[in-house]
This record gives structure tokens, C-alpha cells and sequence, in this order.
């Protein structure tokens, strides 16, 4: 019979010490490069989202108030480092997630996402873009308390909507993009304090 001696005995109570605590070291890097970056109303955002395209640096995050005393929810903005603030809506990568503070009908988004397009986008442009628009608007579903939309552009891919992280459908074209992320970045925006707080000036 194979008689294992006490220095084997050392040596794998060692080894399997190593590979303990170098898990632990792998696990503590990936919670630091995965770290938050930003904490609203006790919502955590993380510092960075990674994208087909590369990495997209939390610019900003804030409240959004409805009617001032009302909170609706709070955002977060990602942007490439290189990119500045003032170029959001022009054809560059972006990333906005939201998380709701109340429980919302799929079917409201589109028409309060249209109004505030009408005070950002031309009447031709949106009429052109109606068809594109009116399909994104059927991807909405309900939200409850503490869901998140989030709304991705890709240049060349379009822009995605996902609720809770689940794919729901992609729209194409950098026009479409520019007048849906108009909601929140355009000049009429639908929170002047939210933009500015997701754009980092707040």
C-alpha cells in the first residue's frame, strides 16, 4: 500500500492553501474592476459597462423628479472617456440605464417619450422616423419598483432596449438615436437637473 509521508501531507495542505487564496485574489480584482461608481437614492451604478465596441465610462448619474416633489427614478450615463459631453447625441457610443421607483404601464413610455421628442426633433425628421419609433414604442413593457430600462447605441448596430438586462429589440440608424436619447440629453430634456446630473455637471 502507497504510504503518504508527512511532507506530502505539508505539501498538498500548501498547495491547496495557494489555490485558496489566489481565488480569493481573482475575486477581489473582478469586484474592484466591476466596482460601483456611483450611489443615488441608495442605487448603486457601476463605474463602467462593457459594450462589442469596448469599455463606456459612468459620466454621470442623478434623480429625476416628477412635478418636484415626486421621485420617478434616477439614471445613470456611460460614455467613452475620449468622448466630450457635448457630443452625447452625435454618433458615438452611449449607455443609459434607469431604475424606477414606481410601478409604470408598458404603454405609457412611448407617448411621454414622443412628447418630449417634439420639442428636440424637427416635424420632418420625426415623421420620418414615425415607423422606427412606433415599433421601439411597442418593446416597452410594465415596470415595477426597482426594474431597469436600459437603451445602448452602437454606431453601424443601432440603439437596444433591455429591461432588466433581457434583450427586447434594436432600432437602427444614428438619426433614431439622436432623437430617442434626446429625451433626457436634448435641449428641452425631459429633467434639466437630470441631464445635467448624467451629464456630469450636476
Amino acid at each position: 500500500m502507497h504510504r503518504v509521508t508527512t511532507d506530502q501531507k505539508l505539501k498538498k495542505t500548501k498547495i491547496a492553501r495557494f489555490k485558496s487564496c489566489a481565488m480569493a485574489a481573482a475575486l477581489t480584482l473582478f469586484a474592484a474592476s466591476a466596482g460601483f461608481g456611483s450611489i443615488v437614492e441608495g442605487v448603486k451604478f457601476n463605474q463602467r459597462v462593457e459594450t462589442e465596441m469596448g469599455s463606456l465610462e459612468l459620466r454621470g448619474a442623478g434623480l429625476l423628479r416628477y412635478m418636484v416633489f415626486i421621485k420617478a427614478y434616477v439614471g445613470a450615463l456611460y460614455l467613452p472617456e475620449t468622448v466630450p459631453s457635448s457630443a452625447v447625441l452625435t454618433d458615438v457610443p452611449k449607455h443609459l440605464v434607469i431604475e424606477y421607483f414606481h410601478a409604470i404601464d408598458g404603454e405609457a413610455f412611448g407617448p411621454a417619450a414622443i412628447k418630449t421628442m417634439e420639442k428636440n426633433i424637427d416635424g420632418e425628421t420625426l415623421a420620418r422616423l414615425k415607423p422606427k419609433i412606433e415599433y421601439h414604442n411597442s418593446l416597452y413593457k410594465d415596470v415595477k419598483p426597482g426594474d431597469r430600462y436600459s437603451l445602448t447605441y452602437l454606431p453601424g448596430q443601432g440603439t437596444t432596449l433591455r429591461l432588466n438586462g433581457q434583450f427586447l429589440g434594436t432600432v437602427e440608424g444614428s438619426d433614431f438615436a439622436e432623437a430617442m436619447f434626446s429625451v433626457w440629453l436634448g435641449a428641452e430634456p425631459i429633467g434639466e437637473d437630470f441631464k445635467r446630473a448624467i451629464l456630469g455637471a450636476g
